[in-house]
């Protein structure tokens, strides 16, 4: 971001919650020589919804469409969610939004919105007026967002004969990722069948997502089962179904097991990637073996493996809550330069470990450095200093 962006957003950000934001803010942060670019004014689109308290429905319109998002990037869908969010409880404005934004040339993300903000009559609608294989996928999904399993199973089983649209793989893998998120994972082998008979070929979504329901519901003998249907189907065990088997394992608590899958899966020649250490990290941080994390950790680094945000900071927490700030610190210290936001009380968590631990300048080079890099925490990072011991 430009230095003329960067010195307006921290100055829109320290007075989000006493100015309301407007259109002009975004498309003129400084001065009519200076606009941003697209992806700034969606960066700062997001900085400003996410103030507190949040910008009211009109300001939250105002914003969108100044900053002219787009689903077409990932940075836009972002922002896009996270309005829908601000509007879960003003329907009329998240109409006009998608009306205005997205309707009729994104209909399917339009569609996906809805979903999100349990406004599946308008889902449907706008299927109704754009009826096509891509935004029945969107509605089906938008169901699952909703958790309304049952409209889901309905819009799937009446939907395809009475609007004419041929449902493909896509379509097949959202009704089994239904299935499993309602406890009805078994319904997998009807949907199978149907699936030849109508001659659309199963991908290795489709046995991936069986294998994590039947690990949810502990049909240990359906794993089996769906594992032999995919070497029927001309499918070996590729990399994402040992992923949705490891994860399976370590949701269940069953890490050693995990683990022990991972290198087998390494013995027949699939190398793990990132997602395979982050089930396996995430299924030993929730039984509190930090050690066996780090040595995870470790083993990443060894094979040249990065993970995302949400990973890092998993550990940082629980790191800190194994009392190992140090560790902790260090790990902070490696990912900091990637300006990754982190959770307000996990980087306190650790400031207050390491002041603890008479490591009082360190704690406080950290809250410096969170002031400097998220003013917008400016006053909650103040109260944590002020209250470390002098």
């Amino acid at each position: 971001m430009a230095a003329a962006a960067r010195l307006f957003l921290r100055r829109r950000l320290s007075t989000a919650t006493a100015t309301p934001p407007s259109p002009a803010s975004i498309l003129n942060p400084s001065s009519p020589t200076t606009p941003l670019s697209s992806r700034e004014k969606t960066r700062l689109a997001i900085s400003l919804l996410k103030s507190s308290p949040p910008p009211p429905p009109d300001q939250i319109l105002s914003i969108c469409r100044a900053a002219a998002l787009s689903p077409k990037t990932h940075l836009d869908r972002v922002a896009l969610s996270l309005a829908t969010s601000r509007l879960s409880s003003a329907p009329d404005s998240l109409r006009d939004l998608t009306s205005s934004l997205l309707i009729p040339q994104h209909a399917s993300h339009a569609i996906v919105l809805f979903g999100q903000a349990n406004l599946l009559p308008d889902a449907i609608s706008t299927f109704q007026s754009s009826p096509s294989t891509q935004s029945l996928n969107a509605l089906l999904f938008a169901c699952i967002l909703s958790g309304n399993h049952a409209e889901a199973a309905r819009i799937f089983q009446t939907f395809p004969d009475a609007h004419n649209v041929k449902p493909d793989a896509e379509t097949f893998n959202a009704i089994i990722k239904s299935f499993t998120e309602s406890g009805t994972t078994r319904s997998f082998y009807s949907v199978l069948d149907e699936m030849c008979k109508k001659g659309v070929k199963p991908i290795a979504t489709t046995f991936s997502r069986a294998i994590t329901g039947f690990y949810k519901e502990e049909r240990f003998d359906d794993v089996e089962k769906v594992i032999e249907l995919m070497k029927k189907h001309g499918f070996g065990e590729s990399l994402q179904v040992y992923n949705a088997r490891i994860q399976g394992l370590c949701k269940l608590g069953r890490n050693d097991e995990a683990k022990a899958l991972m290198n087998e899966m390494v013995k027949k020649g699939t190398r793990p990637s990132w997602i395979t250490y982050n089930h396996l990290i995430y299924g030993y941080c929730n039984v509190g073996n930090a050690e066996e994390v780090k040595q995870l950790y470790k083993e990443m680094g060894k094979k040249g493996l990065s993970g995302d945000s949400s990973l890092y900071f998993t550990i940082i927490f629980h790191l800190c809550k194994a009392g190992d700030f140090d560790t902790a610190l260090g790990l902070y210290n490696e990912i900091a330069p990637k300006n990754w936001v982190p959770c307000f009380s996990t980087m306190k968590m650790l400031v207050n470990g390491l002041a603890g631990s008479s490591r009082i300048d360190e704690a406080k080079g950290i809250i410096q450095m969170m002031k400097e890099k998220f003013p917008d925490k400016d006053e909650a990072w103040k109260e944590v200093e002020e209250a470390l011991p002098q």
